[in-house]
């Protein structure tokens, strides 16, 4: 299929030769986007209305990028070079080997020298130039237009006159980037969902020598055997998001969708919020992660889409066997075959500040680069019999891009659904989305998705599936020593080794749908999903979380009439009331668990504790005194099986209530969490009954903002969390937390766009800039910004300021 300004793709590589390219790689800086874009007549016009907000105008795609670059590094050059150095494996050579990353981001923090050889091996020349080859011409320009913006900024803020970004413009690390760092940053995300879970063991991947050749014990790769990883995308507790999409029945005018990552507020994967516009042809508005020049949570005239991290699992892996003369060569199909080796060198910075350099040989085959999984379990670590090789079916998707510039130019809910099941491309996320005078809203988990049918699985199992099995159901864990146990394409399939459209969940409802990060499943819970690979995750096998329950019973009980909002419309306004409303769904069971706690044994030691969980409000407003000894204690409780805590057990008919009944028997464990929690909270100076804005904070400019909500594991829907239990600094989001970020609700009144937002930790990372806490202080206060959209309404915002750059 062509469109509009699709460049020749060159397809006529195999699959496999592809995948070699990628593993072994190849030089860099050379013409196909080494060097920094040279001018090319850009002219960008940016317009700054309310917090800072970039709505960027241009003729073509090539100054829209342009524009887009020079709005980024204005606002947040020191996040953006120090991702940058990341994804160009430099870290090592300007911070030495040993510090660890400086922001949280999808890659965890790992040593430099482990995200240096990651990313030189993962994300290679040739694996980039790859990518580049099937993009369409606008894409290409796009990107080459952001590179030439933020380079113009770059020597700006060099310039002796600057004094913004003062923290880094004169470091030697803020470097011009060139568009192939900019695909660069667009591979890293693409594998979020599967190679960026395992930096370090495959950085560390290495033959066996000396006492590390010894054979695999298979005794030692029973089920229950292997630990799972620590996921940061696609965890059982990582970063997550809430949204809905509520239809015009429910709403009683036009569709409203409510969007809400719960991500980073710090470092390159943090958001960036924009519009874009070329007259004619794009305009669209919304947030995507830094170093990307298009929106990927957004809105236009006709759509408005957002997403949410999947179940659906996106990597898989093989077990190798190895030729036994050596172990850098394997078996298959009963030929021996060496290993793809690529040899890297990292620069790194010494103590003394000289620079010298370290050399490993990573490997990888056809299918991936080899992952040491000995932390896991010994017997999945590189020996002479066996090694493990991980595929990631997003480290050839090259159609992200594509896809959400065409969602940016959709005019239509029907014609967004239709590019998203063309594409397929959709790395690792659900998607919901709400259009103009469309009767029904429209939820997808149609994307990447390994293709591992059930007799694959099968006839190509080993005892490591088994063990995998329970450590990271889902994942397909394959013989690599048969070629016949490569992942399969259906008929549909856009891409080789993955699911086809057709067999991957989606569904339109008339009254809502919404994801919270369990699986597609209750997508709605008047019309449970079935029947899908089970790949995508769990049907009706296993308890929703917490705050996918309260999610699901917000949206019955306001439909409803009975949250106390009047009325039983969604309408934008409630929408935006009630998804800040903080609600706590572990709160429900307070009073039993009051009731077994604050009488018998214990009691008069815990009665004031008790006193004020009794009158607290359940839920976590700033104002919301005693929340922070419910936290405590719920996440005390999280050691205690389900089985013990309640006596009705999950019940798939019944999944917002279930489980539910607290155990009497339980008692002496939930007194220990209790008591411990107290316990806690004094020694952090703070009262029993502090209001909630003390001890969940952010600080801007030395001034302390009192926010709401908390961790999606106690059972809030609106996030705010802290990575720390409570101390002397309470829930501080001053550090690497992750909660609300970029949040959207949108509707379509006749002949226009109606949006609200949140960026809950503000445009700018420049303590010097306006706009490094204003858009805190506004969600501090819960005070929606209404965006302007149209030309009229950016022209007649108040204190609008416009700039033209050109070149």
């Amino acid at each position: 299929m062509a469109f509009p300004g699709h460049r020749s793709l060159r397809w006529g590589l195999s699959i496999s030769t592809v995948l070699a390219l990628v593993a072994c790689g190849g030089s860099g800086n050379d013409d196909n986007g080494g060097s920094p874009p040279e001018s090319k007549n850009y002219s960008a016009e940016i317009r700054r209305t309310e917090m800072g907000i970039a709505h960027i105008k241009a003729s073509n795609w090539a100054s829209l990028g342009y524009g887009a670059g020079y709005a980024q590094a204005s606002d947040d050059l020191c996040t953006l070079a120090d991702g940058f150095v990341t994804f160009r494996g430099e870290r090592s050579k300007y911070f030495g080997a040993d510090a660890l990353a400086v922001y949280s981001s999808t890659i965890g923090r790992p040593g430099n020298l482990d995200s240096d050889m990651f990313f030189k091996h993962v994300v290679n020349d040739d694996a980039v130039k790859a990518m580049m080859a099937a993009q369409t011409e606008d894409a290409i320009q796009v990107m080459e237009g952001f590179a030439a913006g933020y380079n113009r900024y770059v020597a700006e803020a060099k310039s002796a006159q600057a004094t913004a970004n003062a923290a880094c413009r004169t470091a030697e690390w803020v470097q011009p980037i060139t568009a192939m760092d900019m695909w660069r940053r667009v591979m890293s995300a693409n594998v979020a969902g599967g190679y960026s879970n395992f930096v370090a063991m495959i950085a560390n991947a290495q033959p066996p020598t000396g006492k590390s050749a010894a054979a695999a014990s298979t005794t030692e790769l029973a089920p229950g055997s292997m630990k799972a990883p620590a996921l940061q995308v696609g965890g059982e507790a990582g970063i997550g998001s809430n949204m809905y999409g509520f239809g015009p029945q429910s709403t009683g005018s036009s569709a409203v969708l409510f969007g809400n990552p719960h991500w980073y507020w710090k470092g390159m994967d943090r958001f960036y919020q924009m519009q874009l516009t070329i007259d004619g042809q794009v305009n669209v508005s919304g947030a995507g992660f830094l170093g990307f020049p298009i929106p990927q949570i957004a809105f236009n005239d006709d759509v408005a889409w957002s997403h949410t991290v999947s179940t659906a699992r996106r990597f898989g892996f093989f077990g190798m066997t190895l030729d036994p003369s050596d172990p850098t060569r394997y078996v298959m199909d009963g030929q021996s075959k060496p290993f793809i080796a690529r040899d890297i060198e990292v620069s790194v910075k010494g103590s003394d500040g000289a620079q010298s350099t370290v050399k490993r040989t990573l490997y990888a085959s056809e299918q991936g680069p080899v992952v040491n999984l000995s932390a896991l379990n010994p017997a999945l670590g590189w020996n002479t019999q066996s090694a493990v090789v991980i595929r990631d079916v997003n480290a050839l998707n090259y159609r992200t891009v594509r896809n959400w510039m065409r969602w940016s130019q959709a005019r239509s809910l029907d014609e967004f659904a239709n590019i998203q099941r063309e594409e397929s491309a959709i790395p690792w996320v659900n998607t919901i989305a709400a259009g103009r005078g469309s009767e029904q809203v429209w939820y997808a988990d149609i994307g990447a998705v390994p293709n591992a049918p059930p007799a694959l699985l099968a006839s190509c199992s080993t005892p490591f599936s088994a063990a995998a099995a329970v450590a990271l159901p889902g994942v397909p864990v394959l013989d690599g020593s048969r070629s016949a146990c490569n992942w399969q394409s259906d008929a549909d399939s856009v891409q080789a080794g993955a699911i086809g459209p057709a067999r991957m969940p989606s569904l339109q409802r008339r009254d809502y749908v919404a994801n919270m990060n369990d699986s597609y499943w209750l997508t709605n819970v008047y019309q449970p999903l079935t029947g899908f690979p089970s790949i995508f995750g769990p049907a009706g096998t296993q308890a929703q979380t917490l705050r996918t329950r309260l999610g699901h019973r917000m949206a019955l009980e306001r439909l409803a009439g009975t949250d106390g909002y009047g009325g039983k419309l969604a309408s934008s306004a409630i929408v935006r009331q009630m998804v800040l409303d903080s609600r706590i769904e572990s709160a429900r069971f307070k009073d039993e668990i009051l009731d077994l706690v604050c009488q018998g044994d214990g009691a008069a030691e815990r009665a004031n504790a008790c006193a004020v969980l009794a009158a607290w409000d359940s839920r976590g407003m700033a104002t919301s005194r005693g929340s922070h000894i419910w936290d405590e204690f719920w996440m005390n409780l999280g050691s205690v099986a389900s089985s013990t805590l309640y006596l009705t057990p999950f019940d798939a008919q019944d999944p917002l209530n279930t489980p539910r009944d607290i155990n009497p028997a339980a008692r002496a464990q939930l007194a220990q969490a209790f008591d411990t929690a107290v316990a806690t909270v004094q020694a952090s100076g703070f009262a029993l009954n502090a209001p909630r804005g003390e001890v969940v904070y952010l600080t801007r400019s030395g001034k302390r903002l009192p926010l709401f909500g908390g961790c999606g594991g106690v059972g809030y829907f609106t996030i705010s969390c802290s990575e720390f239990r409570l101390t002397s600094r309470g829930y501080t989001m001053d550090d690497q937390p992750h909660g609300n970020t970029y949040m959207q609700v949108v509707s379509f009144p006749a002949g226009k766009v109606e949006a609200y937002s949140f960026l809950t930790f503000s445009l700018s990372d420049d303590p010097a800039s306006p706009h490094y806490g204003d858009y805190s202080q506004a969600y501090s206060e819960q005070q929606w910004v209404k965006l302007p959209f149209s030309e009229a309404e950016i022209s007649a915002a108040p204190g609008m300021q416009t700039m033209t750059i050109s070149e």
